[in-house]
């Protein structure tokens, strides 16, 4: 993995459906409760246009968590 680029997982609020999930390429999703999790590898750019696109989508973003080797993805 690039130094640069990191793993991160993002807590959004409610379910997300196809066409909102498909704003988001680079990662991938699951559903917990009544939250959507998104997961991917992002540099720095990256992270701050998906938090970006989140916002402009009106979603509510619960958490923004970098992931390290020693923990699991989702919680």
């Amino acid at each position: 993995m690039d130094p640069a680029c990191a793993r991160y997982l993002i807590r959004i609020k409610g379910h997300l459906g196809a066409a909102l999930l498909s704003a988001f390429p680079a990662m991938t999703w699951q559903r917990q409760g009544r939250e959507t999790i998104l997961t991917g590898v992002l540099d720095r750019p990256g992270l701050h246009g998906v938090l970006a696109e989140i916002e402009s989508l009106g979603l509510e973003l619960l958490e923004v968590r970098q992931i390290t080797g020693r923990e699991p993805d989702v919680t």
